[in-house]
């Protein structure tokens, strides 16, 4: 099968579009650049989009091609629910795509386009059915018990640390990264390598934002982070190999044992189907963790309910999917030429969906900005996406999510934000960084228990 990476839209610089553009231009804030998004979602600059601007035309710059942008519900829906006509295959989900002699390091950037999340029909299918058996209700069930435990145990560590430490260090970043190599069958020996790595790759984005910072923080990433990379592809390399000529029942040998059209995958494939599935789980239920803590400690009301009724948690959890909204934006490229609320689109000009503003449009959720986990449609947020792209993970985000709740609640009921979340320059995801909590609220300490000798 052609790679992605061989065929994919590289961006031409076009500045305006093909078309007219029927809204404004708005200004204040820089869609497409990492260095923006340091401070949470632009819910104000959201606002301005839906109202003035829905579908939005941001020119391009330097090499990269401008694209538009859709912000209302229903708009967003419209592109997710169209793929023959708005592909993910043609210029992958990233705003843009940089000319080839800049695609580095060498293997990561294929890796990032050769992937499920890039595919378009009847391919992206073929790949989902056969992934399938790790993501429906028996398996969530079958896995609960070990991510259950994995979370007592962190609990514990953060009360022997406390009563204040990083939420998103010592819980939220940890959570996911346990559940995915369980599902992958990642040997426990390698995990720490997976959080290594991981680190690194985060860290690389960063660094593309801000140098400076990223150099003050780690003065030796640049020269580390291409020896980083070319561990982490010679061990994807060994596991695939490792898992054709030894099955196991895990993720990473379906993976390895995978077909498209008739034919094994390419190493190309491989490398950026283990690895997607690291980020894409990683990042929604860490991001949608951490931003809950806020959320629960912003609308104290909605904390009094859950605390009083568990049985709300699956309500809170969807309702705080919808405000936290861990995924900023996907992308799509037009095939044909196509409309949209009175826009018309060229073919190969970009669509680019934001999730954030969809998930706070008050056409479908009245008081948009208010949590209310008792609205009508509190489960129909835009968080996983919509139609044949849904997240394949979504169950299990929602199992580690609403265990995490569970647990959280119960032990910790008061556990309150004690500094600000700490956002990394990030224009794909919530990126939430660090937050202090205070596990007993805010000043809070653990009780002391006293001992009382028998008469």
């Amino acid at each position: 099968m052609q790679l992605i990476s061989d065929e994919i839209l590289i961006d031409s610089g076009q500045i305006d579009p093909t078309y007219k553009a029927v809204y404004p231009l708005l200004e204040g804030f820089d869609l497409a650049n990492p260095a923006s998004w340091t401070s949470g979602h632009p819910h104000a600059f959201y606002k301005r989009m839906r109202e003035e601007a829905p579908v939005l035309w941001s020119p391009g710059y330097k090499a990269f091609s401008g694209f538009w942008s859709v912000s209302r519900y229903d708009d967003v829906k419209t592109v997710e629910l169209a793929p023959e006509v708005f592909s993910s295959q043609r210029g992958s989900i990233n705003i843009g795509v940089q000319p080839r002699e800049k695609w580095k390091p060498k293997k990561l950037i294929p890796a990032a386009f050769n992937s499920l999340i890039n595919l378009d029909a009847p391919h992206h299918m073929e790949m989902r059915i056969q992934q399938k058996d790790f993501f429906i209700p028996a398996y969530v069930a079958e896995i609960r018990d070990r991510v259950a435990s994995h979370i007592d145990g962190l609990l514990d560590e953060m009360e022997r640390k406390g009563p204040v430490v990083d939420f998103v260090k010592m819980f939220s970043e940890e959570v996911p990264l346990f559940t995915l190599c369980e599902m992958l069958g990642v040997d426990e020996a390698d995990r720490p390598k997976i959080v290594y790595w991981m680190h690194y790759l985060e860290l690389a984005s960063q660094y593309l934002a801000n140098p400076l910072q990223v150099f003050l923080k780690e003065p030796l990433f640049p020269w580390k982070f291409y020896k980083t990379v070319n561990e982490m592809f010679a061990y994807g390399e060994a596991v695939m190999a490792d898992r054709r000529a030894h099955p196991r029942e895990d993720l990473l040998t379906v993976i390895a044992q995978s077909k498209l059209d008739g034919q094994e995958l390419s190493q190309e494939y491989l490398d950026g189907s283990w690895l997607l599935i690291i980020f894409a789980g990683n990042d929604t239920t860490r991001n949608s963790l951490t931003g809950t803590i806020q959320l629960m400690y912003d609308f104290v009301d909605q904390r009094q309910m859950v605390l009083d009724d568990p049985g709300l948690i699956p309500r809170m959890s969807q309702e705080a999917l919808r405000m936290v909204s861990p995924v900023k934006h996907m992308r799509r490229t037009a095939l044909e030429d196509f409309e949209i609320n009175g826009q018309k689109i060229a073919k190969d000009e970009k669509v680019v969906m934001w999730y954030g503003a969809a998930n706070r449009d008050p056409d479908v959720f009245p008081s948009p900005d208010v949590f209310d986990m008792m609205r009508d449609n509190v489960d129909k947020h835009l968080a996983f996406g919509h139609g044949v792209h849904k997240c394949l993970g979504a169950r299990i985000a929602q199992m580690q999510l609403r265990l995490s709740y569970e647990k959280i609640f119960e032990r910790f009921p008061n556990i309150a934000p004690v500094g600000d979340v700490v956002y990394a320059p990030n224009a794909l995801v919530n990126a939430m960084s660090s937050l202090k909590v205070n596990l007993y609220g805010v000043g809070g300490t653990k009780a002391t228990q006293v001992q009382v000798k028998a008469a």
